[in-house]
């Protein structure tokens, strides 16, 4: 639905809404919000990678083992208490405070990252889409490289099976739970570009007559199968981790064993005590089932299972997860290297779509942005540096949470679901299904019709209620890190920052209905405009279908593949071959349908 949008109306997100639903322009405005707010905190992913990637060229790397305290010449207590990569990524890279409420002061290196990753984008994205697509065509075929190659090491680990294994059992006891599905939503959402304006924006530039039905169809099917890889490598490292976190626990209580008064008979015939290496999770766990209450409370249960369902998820996969698996890898700089470049390819390829879907539109709907490029890239690069330093506080990992959790989800199921409206109930599917049959010169099947009429807005208006509901019932939380205890821990948000987070949701989603009233008041004040819907707005639809390229002279819009004669619409004015025309739309219209154009 986006591509074909794009593709057929040819301007950004705001355009492409304000065209299709005068009413529900403000969905335009909103996608610029949220992709905004994705820009914000993404970027700050991306300085993460530059910082870990800085420190891979070194051997050893500086997370394989705990630093020693130079005062009491024994290793660091916080480090003894949870692992190298966690006393690496918390303390070394955030040096993050025990909660949201200690903001601490800003972290220097960190900003300086931040401030080389936005210097990236923005000299990435100066020269427009050209510069930007000769960018990724590197960094778009860069992380499959290295994804194989994770993939085919990573099935030389011990664990990898179990790995996969776990991977592809199913658990349908979670289907039940809601933020499983939100969290699903949002994943294809963002994997896919749905409903930030980066699909509307690209598709734009397409050749009037592409096949955005074959191009919709191929890149949702590479898409899964890249999550599929992606899952592929991810289980196979978590399932060495895990087997290794078992067998050291193994190892652990064996010495527990071995040190303990008369329990010999509690572990023979069971284990070889002369070589603890060799005794294997399923015997330790099939003694522990027999003699586990005559252990003692130090003896614990080794299960890879367990293991497994504590899971890490977020920040921690790549930042601890993946760097305790490539410490045990040989020449360990170079798979750190590896990795760290790929996460910066990938995290750039998203910036690059995400800073899209926020100038594109501007430029379109703004003559001075569109014809000042340069100057709205660097400023709006610039701001997000500036309010990005909200991150790279001590406590900024824990805002980034937040904007992931809340400021790019929610606001984007409203976004999605008013497109859907706008496209299958305000304009019609019939009507839009008419204009990509001109455009692609076939009909879609009417199965899309139905999807987009009733499943997709039914699914997504039972997400967002089901979503809201549980922030009414259930207060929001996140995991902070504790430097005492040296583990995470639950906490509730503090009052201001659920009203951060309210704040944030309704600066997303109020250009909607404030679009729409101000949509209403214009056309009270002036009941016989042109930009109202029905026989103005049907004039537009048929103009636009008529018109192979969108490029108006002096407009700021951002360069389109011309196709044959172009007539552009703005207010009562038109434009035909790049000249405007004094006759009004009306005087007109006759020798448009008449084919004198």
């Amino acid at each position: 639905m986006e591509l074909a949008a794009g593709q057929c109306i040819r301007q950004g997100s705001i355009g492409v809404w304000k065209h299709i639903s005068p009413k529900l322009a403000g969905i335009g405005y909103s996608s610029c919000m949220v992709c905004f707010y994705v820009a914000l905190y993404y970027n700050v992913i991306i300085a993460w990678s530059l910082f870990y990637l800085g420190n891979s060229f070194q051997y050893p790397l500086p997370w394989e083992q705990c630093p020693i305290d130079v005062t009491t010449n024994d290793t660091v207590k916080e480090c003894a208490g949870s692992s190298p990569t966690s006393y690496f990524w918390f303390r070394k890279a955030l040096n993050i405070t025990n909660s949201i409420q200690e903001s601490g002061e800003l972290n220097s290196i960190m900003t300086g990252c931040l401030l080389a990753a936005w210097t990236i984008v923005s000299l990435a994205m100066i020269k427009g889409i050209k510069s930007s697509a000769k960018v990724m065509y590197f960094s778009t075929v860069f992380p499959y490289v290295v994804l194989f190659i994770f993939l085919i090491r990573g099935l030389m680990l011990d664990g990898a099976i179990e790995g996969i294994t776990y991977m592809f059992y199913p658990k349908l006891e979670i289907w039940a739970n809601v933020q499983v599905w939100r969290q699903a939503a949002t994943q294809v959402f963002f994997a896919l570009g749905l409903g930030y304006g980066s699909v509307i924006a690209y598709s734009s530039y397409n050749p009037y007559h592409n096949n955005c039905h074959r191009d919709a169809l191929m890149v949702s099917g590479i898409n899964f199968m890249t999550s599929v890889l992606a899952s592929l490598v991810v289980f196979v490292v978590l399932g060495f981790r895990a087997k290794n976190i078992a067998l050291r626990c193994v190892a652990n209580n064996l010495d527990l064993l071995s040190s303990s008064d008369g329990s010999d008979q509690h572990w023979w015939p069971w284990f070889n005590m002369s070589d603890p290496s060799s005794v294997s999770i399923a015997e330790y766990r099939e003694w522990y089932g027999h003699y586990s209450s005559m252990a003692g409370s130090n003896i614990t249960d080794c299960s890879l299972e367990e293991e497994m369902n504590k899971g890490i998820e977020g920040t921690g996969l790549a930042f601890i997860a993946f760097t305790e698996v490539m410490a045990f890898f040989p020449a360990s700089p170079f798979w750190s290297t590896l990795f760290f470049l790929m996460l910066l390819n990938l995290g750039l390829s998203t910036m690059f779509g995400t800073m899209q879907g926020i100038l594109t539109p501007l430029m379109d709907n703004f003559s001075f942005l569109g014809r000042h490029r340069t100057l709205l890239t660097v400023s709006s690069c610039a701001l997000g540096a500036l309010i990005g330093l909200l991150f790279t506080q001590r406590s900024g990992n824990y805002f980034v949470t937040m904007f992931d959790d809340y400021s790019a989800t929610l606001p984007l199921v409203i976004v999605v679901i008013f497109e859907t409206i706008s496209v299958a109930w305000v304009y019609g599917t019939d009507r839009f299904l008419d204009d990509i049959e001109v455009m692609l010169k076939w009909r879609p099947p009417v199965v899309y019709k139905y999807l987009w009429k009733y499943v997709c807005l039914l699914a997504m208006v039972g997400l967002l209620a089901a979503s809201l509901l549980r922030m009414v019932f259930k207060s929001p939380t996140y995991t902070a890190w504790n430097q005492s205890t040296a583990s995470e821990m639950t906490l509730e948000y503090p009052g201001w920052a659920l009203a951060m987070i309210v704040t944030l949701i309704l600066l997303a989603s109020l250009p909607v209905p404030i679009g729409y009233i101000h949509y209403t008041w214009k056309n009270r004040r002036v009941p016989n405009s042109l930009s109202s819907e029905g026989g103005g707005q049907e004039m537009h639809r048929e103009l636009y279908t008529k018109c192979g390229s969108a490029e108006q002279p002096d407009s700021g819009a951002h360069q389109r593949l011309k196709e044959g004669p172009c007539l552009m619409v703005n207010e009562n004015k038109m434009w035909i071959l790049g000249e405007p025309v004094s006759e009004t739309l009306q005087e007109r219209d006759g020798k448009v349908e008449g084919g004198q154009s």
